[in-house]
């Protein structure tokens, strides 16, 4: 059912119905968006999820399940999905959140590709297109989601910017009532990158109280930060 909606928008689908053989798929091409389901024969979401990652592959991932508890939805977040969607779902929601990540991963065929840019801050480095980030010798890949979110925070480096600003530049959504999908990107981020203040030299991610999140550069705590959860 879900193939046949999104067929009529003329989107080019590889389906499979196993965990295992999604697997060995992802590993042998490249998709612009990966919709994911949990229960999965041979090898569920998760491991699949957990494959593509150890690839280092940023493949968009927008994960379905009926376990739409928050617990549930932080796991799928966490493990490295981009966005994560709880049965049942309206399916022009499905669409909305799909063509959310497409727009934001396709270039024009006729646009020339541009340089690419490379932004820093203090010991930090964040390449957007490749989806990949730098703290001294050590590369990380990130998440689709969690390059972008970077990617605004870096470009207002000591200003806060809003949870709603945060969840339409990472998710390409609005943001919804008791949404914690940000927060857990926020806390895969400083987990990676080390961003919690406690390694010296390297821009620290804090909470803004009422507002969102503040990309610090190195150097003493400001007035008016939370110390990060």
């Amino acid at each position: 059912m879900l193939q046949e909606f999104l067929q009529a928008d003329a989107v080019q689908l590889d389906c499979v119905h196993d965990g295992g053989e999604a697997v060995e798929r992802l590993a042998q091409a490249c998709f612009d968006v990966v919709l994911l389901d949990v229960m999965l024969p041979t090898l569920d979401g998760y491991a699949v999820l957990h494959a593509l990652r150890t690839q280092a592959l940023s493949m968009p991932v927008l994960m379905l399940s009926a376990r739409g508890a928050e617990d549930d939805r932080i796991m799928g977040l966490e493990a490295g999905a981009d966005d994560y969607l709880p049965k049942p779902f309206n399916p022009r929601e499905l669409r909305a959140r799909l063509f959310a990540m497409l727009r934001r991963g396709l270039r024009p065929a006729a646009e020339a590709p541009a340089p690419e840019p490379v932004l820093s801050l203090d010991g930090l480095r964040l390449l957007p297109g490749r989806a990949l980030a730098a703290i001294g010798e050590m590369t990380v890949a990130l998440t689709a989601a969690e390059a972008r979110i970077l990617e605004a925070l870096m470009r207002a480096p000591n200003r806060p910017v809003s949870r709603a600003q945060l969840t339409r530049w990472g998710l390409g959504r609005a943001l919804l009532p008791a949404d914690r999908s940000l927060d857990t990107h926020v806390s895969n981020l400083r987990r990676k990158l080390g961003l919690d203040g406690v390694r010296g030299g390297v821009p620290v991610l804090r909470s803004a109280r009422g507002v969102g999140y503040v990309l610090h550069a190195a150097g003493p705590q400001r007035d008016g930060a939370e110390v990060p959860a």
